[in-house]
């Protein structure tokens, strides 16, 4: 149960980016989520139960394969459950690897030290039963805290996906605040979002071995700020369609200019909806990825 074959212990030198921008051409630019909640197991008939978790998870992944270039399960939906939960999610993971599929484990970590290493291995280690092939971080302990994950990253082809701009509306009062200005200390700096945006386009950009590491997360129904996204250099995971509102044309409005695969809008419960059967699950999926590579590629 999430054994990691020798073939998918090294990924090689190519960088994150390169890697769904190769995906997202052969299918269209959508990161399908899979989010066991317990609203969404009684819908489909399952168990609220580490064995309905792995169900779901499952179905997705069949459901999916072929049709998006990225699955993202999260994680806290399986957590929940405690170790039978997370077994459920190594078999999730390792069944996402199979089927050719790029699986994010949105797991929002971060930490400082020793701790973010045993982070770090848990979800990039090629050798780790939970490996995936991108993590989500939290960086308000410092960007350069999750430097053990962008390392480990970097060297297996892998990538930190770090929570900048998310679409939660708590979180735009932290996120766009001002920063103080160098030259006289005054709060006319860059908000803290864009001074994030700018130090993972610098990681990109020659700050790591491997050029397109380092992802962020800019919500979909968010305006623009003043950072150019198209700089980035790494990939963008825009939660916010569907239930949350945005759309293929909001999206194409806020990330048009951006490089050819490099953003990835994220939909779950728009798309969750149309299960629990495969046939309807791949028809939702097929029909968002397909709006949005209109707009997008």
């Amino acid at each position: 149960m999430g054994d990691v074959t020798s073939s998918e212990a090294s990924t090689g030198a190519e960088g994150f980016a390169s890697r769904v921008a190769r995906a997202v051409a052969d299918t269209g630019p959508l990161c399908a989520g899979i989010d066991p909640s317990v609203g969404l197991l009684g819908e489909w008939g399952l168990p609220a139960s580490a064995d309905g978790v792995r169900t779901f998870g499952l179905r997705c992944i069949e459901a999916f394969a072929g049709v998006v270039p990225v699955v993202k399960p999260q994680v806290a939906f399986f957590e929940r459950w405690g170790s039978a939960g997370m077994a459920a999610l190594e078999d999730v993971l390792a069944a996402g690897r199979a089927a050719g599929l790029l699986v994010i484990a949105d797991a929002k970590r971060g930490d400082i030290g020793s701790t973010m290493e045993a982070y770090a291995s848990a979800w990039l280690d090629p050798m780790s039963p939970l490996v995936a092939d991108a993590v989500t971080a939290t960086p308000y302990l410092g960007l350069g805290a999750l430097q053990p994950a962008l390392d480990l990253a970097a060297a297996s082809g892998r990538g930190v996906i770090v929570v900048v701009r998310s679409s939660n509306p708590e979180g735009r009062s932290l996120q766009e605040a001002r920063t103080s200005s160098l030259q006289d200390g005054s709060s006319d700096g860059p908000s803290v979002e864009d001074m994030l945006l700018a130090a993972i386009a610098e990681c990109n950009h020659g700050g790591l071995a491997v050029p397109g590491t380092v992802g962020a997360v800019v919500g979909a129904t968010r305006e623009p700020s003043a950072f150019d996204l198209a700089g980035l250099g790494g990939v963008i995971l825009a939660p916010g369609l569907g239930a949350q509102g945005g759309t293929a044309a909001s999206a194409a409005a806020l990330f048009g200019g951006c490089p050819r695969g490099s953003v990835l809008p994220s939909a779950s419960r728009s798309i969750l909806g149309a299960g629990p059967d495969v046939a309807g699950l791949r028809e939702a999926a097929r029909a968002e990825c397909q709006a949005l590579g209109d707009v997008l590629n």
